[in-house]
């Protein structure tokens, strides 16, 4: 296969850098240049037939950022995914630093001759993430299922009736097993974007770096980056001008080119549903610090809420219509 020119590529690039600039927002334009940036190194430096292959997945995102900037919703969504690491290699940057537990102990070898073979360790982080339902792809495991996944027989247990009739299992078995469960449940993980720290039932929480180093626990990729804060605000529908008035009179109207459409707004909706919120709940004294799962707020649409006028201009003009009545069968 003819790798792909030199001038095809740079073609491409100035073509991508168009695409990125029509994207409606300053992280998105910056996420896109900069992948657009190193796939293109990346394609210069290969000289076999995998260029060529770089080279069309290349022209494949093209496509995306060209359907996206036409307001195809499903394209859209795959930007933004890739974006905020819901798929892609900012996937596995963001999962990547709690997939160990430095301070947890070292589990013993499964093989006592065998140094590699130790049983993964599942930090808390992951713990939490697991066992719960917001930050899944498929249903939440249970937290037996970490120390005995079931994957493996009832034979590999030492002490269950078939290890004692069939003989034990065969450790090395037992060993790949354990460690391809963890590779695929956490490949099925949701990554959080930050840690959020509470320091008590009726603390508010907080994003800040000095929070963590604080508490001694471990900072996400983007804490303290606002990138999930920036999400909330484009998903939350603005306040109507009025109530905004009457909070403060001097308030003109938006922007129009400022204000996300309703549009861009439903598509951060279902980005914000797709985030989970780690939280990390330090309570009292000789009370153990935990982790917890939920999603922001804003991913509910903000209803207004009927008041005692609208109420009783419903009963009003309400009227009930009655169901017609069925006529009895011959």
């Amino acid at each position: 296969m003819t790798p792909s020119p030199d001038h095809l590529v740079f073609g491409l690039y100035r073509a991508f850098l168009r695409q990125t600039r029509k994207l409606p927002h300053l992280y998105l334009q910056q996420f896109w240049r900069i992948k657009a940036f190193d796939d293109v190194r990346a394609i210069l430096k290969t000289d076999n037939g995998v260029r060529d292959t770089k080279f069309k997945r290349m022209a494949k995102d093209l496509r995306k950022l060209e359907a996206a900037n036409n307001r195809d919703a499903k394209a859209f969504n795959h930007i933004l995914a890739v974006a905020y690491g819901r798929k892609g290699k900012l996937k596995r940057e963001l999962m990547e630093p709690i997939l160990t537990d430095p301070t947890a102990p070292i589990p013993p070898r499964i093989i006592p001759a065998v140094e590699s073979s130790r049983p993964p360790v599942y930090s808390k982080e992951l713990k939490a993430l697991l066992i719960s339902g917001l930050s899944r792809t498929t249903k939440p495991l249970v937290a037996a299922q970490l120390e005995f996944p079931p994957t493996l027989p009832p034979r590999a247990d030492p002490a269950s009736e078939e290890a004692r009739l069939l003989g034990s299992f065969s450790k090395r078995r037992e060993t790949n097993a354990r460690w391809r469960y963890f590779v695929a449940e956490w490949q099925k993980v949701r990554p959080p974007l930050q840690v959020v720290v509470r320091s008590g039932p009726t603390d508010s929480p907080g994003v800040k770096l000095d929070d963590v180093r604080r508490e001694g626990i471990r900072s996400l990729p983007m804490q303290g980056l606002h990138v999930f804060e920036d999400v909330e605000k484009l998903a939350s529908p603005p306040l109507p001008l009025a109530k905004r008035r009457t909070r403060n009179p001097r308030v003109k109207a938006p922007d129009p080119d400022t204000v996300p459409s309703r549009w861009l707004r439903r598509r951060y909706q279902e980005l914000l549903s797709r985030i989970p919120v780690l939280t990390y709940t330090a309570p009292p004294a000789k009370t153990p610090s935990y982790y917890s799962v939920s999603l922001s707020p804003s991913t509910q649409l903000n209803i207004p809420h009927a008041d005692t006028a609208d109420l009783e201009w419903m009963d009003e003009n309400t009227t009930v219509v009655a169901k017609p009545k069925r006529a009895p069968n011959v």
